[in-house]
């Protein structure tokens, strides 16, 4: 299998590595103590035995003397038991047992020692291993007793090579789990990295891949999907403002130019002064655009929140309510406000102030009593839950629900005509006040009329 040296360098690769190197320490520490504390038993237990062996045969022998423990080795030489024997006199010549001959090890030292020996079995003679215990006895005697280790050997031997056999299979199917991963998860990111690149080429309509598995990639592709599909409004929403902003500026900056050049070839003072009061009026229009636009942008780039303080929201409603008042009586109109006292929050005051200012004036433009052409305003401020709850109704003719999204967008008018005053970003400002205090806006029927209704935690 070709290995592509990117998957070599991916933190999953290098991660399942580390994994790898600590999870074969512990399996060779963990089969390491079985393997020695079982080799420490089985010799323990054979040491056991044997010197348990021993000293019953030097008990023979202060009972029974010499003859006695002659007897008891080549009655026990006689049994396949695993048992070695052997019993010499003092010029070395063999009396007892089933060995031939003094081991090679045993010459010249006393205590434990392990030799080779020939062993019958089922098979024939095979080549064990034996344990044994050589003591020298008074009078130049010689007793070596011992057991046949070879089963033990054996097994110590498959513990061994269970420990190295683990250790191998662990570092293969580790490294292959590994670069399995590695090259998964790279594959991912490449696919990431492509659709990115898409995107920085001008596809706004490329989204990362999503394989619905749920993991981190996953989460990733989807909050990256959301980023791109705001981006993708935004974008769609700056061209629709280009567009808009071309027609609503193009009209009025055509008279300007027309009044301006009429006023010059006219050698009339007074049709001179009238064209610039006129102009000064239609210039001031198009700087409440303008600055109704950079209202918007300042308030969707949360700029604003820098300056939040502690509103009183029932003292805000009360001064609109003075502001306009007058000019709602001038209409014969009507004006109810009701505030909850305590009715608090952090915000931008100037921006609240502005909002609530667009939805009035557009009550008195749009939201006047169809029968009477009079405006009803209804203010309404109040908090509980945790929650602040503002609301502006009127008793006009209303906007149809499937209007309630579109009407929020910039330059959006319901009247086709567009013959009336205004510019379409009322309710756009509102709506970006609204989203920079994290509140939300809800349009109601208030039956007759519309119901702005708008929602802020404290």
């Amino acid at each position: 299998m070709r290995i592509n040296l990117k998957v070599l360098k991916t933190s999953t690769f290098r991660l399942a590595a580390i994994y790898l190197t600590v999870f074969a320490i512990s399996i060779g520490a963990v089969l390491s103590y079985v393997y020695w504390n079982t080799v420490v038993l089985l010799q323990d237990q054979t040491n056991d035995t044997i010197g348990a062996e021993v000293q019953g045969l030097a008990e023979q022998y202060r009972q029974r003397g010499l003859s006695g423990l002659l007897e008891v080795i080549k009655e026990r030489s006689k049994e396949n038991t695993g048992s070695v024997y052997l019993f010499t006199n003092f010029v070395g010549r063999r009396m007892a047992g089933n060995l031939d001959s003094l081991p090679v090890g045993a010459v010249g030292n006393e205590g434990w020692f392990e030799f080779p020996y020939s062993a019958r079995t089922q098979t024939g003679r095979e080549k064990h291993i034996a344990r044994a215990y050589h003591l020298e006895l008074a009078g130049g005697f010689t007793l070596v007793v011992g057991r046949d280790v070879e089963e033990r050997r054996k097994f110590a031997g498959l513990i061994r090579t269970a420990l190295f056999w683990a250790l191998g299979l662990a570092a293969v199917f580790g490294v292959s789990g590994s670069l399995l991963m590695s090259r998964n998860f790279l594959a991912r990111i490449d696919s990431i990295s492509a659709t990115s690149r898409t995107i920085m080429a001008g596809d706004l309509t490329g989204r990362m891949p999503v394989t619905g598995t749920g993991d981190e990639l996953d989460r990733l592709s989807l909050s990256l999907n959301d980023m791109l599909d705001q981006i993708e409004r935004l974008m769609s929403g700056m061209k629709e403002i280009s567009s808009n902003v071309a027609h609503d500026l193009r009209t009025p900056l055509t008279r300007m130019r027309s009044r301006v050049e009429a006023a010059l070839r006219s050698n009339v003072p007074g049709e001179q002064r009238a064209a610039l009061e006129t102009t000064l009026v239609e210039t001031d229009q198009l700087l409440v655009t303008f600055n109704a636009l950079l209202s918007i942008a300042k308030a969707e780039s949360g700029q604003a929140r820098a300056g939040f303080t502690d509103v009183d929201i029932g003292e805000l409603i009360e001064e609109m309510a003075d502001l306009y008042e007058p000019l709602i009586e001038d209409q014969e109109g009507s004006l109810n406000v009701h505030v909850e006292p305590g009715t608090k929050m952090k915000a931008d005051r100037q921006l609240l102030a502005q909002m609530l200012t667009n939805l009035i004036d557009n009550v008195m433009k749009y939201g006047l009593d169809p029968k009477t052409g009079q405006p009803h305003v209804e203010l309404f401020a109040g908090h509980s839950a945790g929650q602040v709850t503002i609301y502006v109704a009127d008793k006009g003719v209303g906007i149809d629900e499937k209007d309630h999204q579109r009407v929020t967008e910039r330059f959006v008018r319901l009247e086709k005509s567009r013959s009336a005053p205004g510019n379409g970003l009322g309710l756009s400002l509102v709506k970006g006040v609204i989203e920079l205090h994290n509140g939300t806006l809800n349009l109601q029927d208030n039956n007759p009329g519309l119901k702005v209704v708008m929602r802020f935690n404290k």
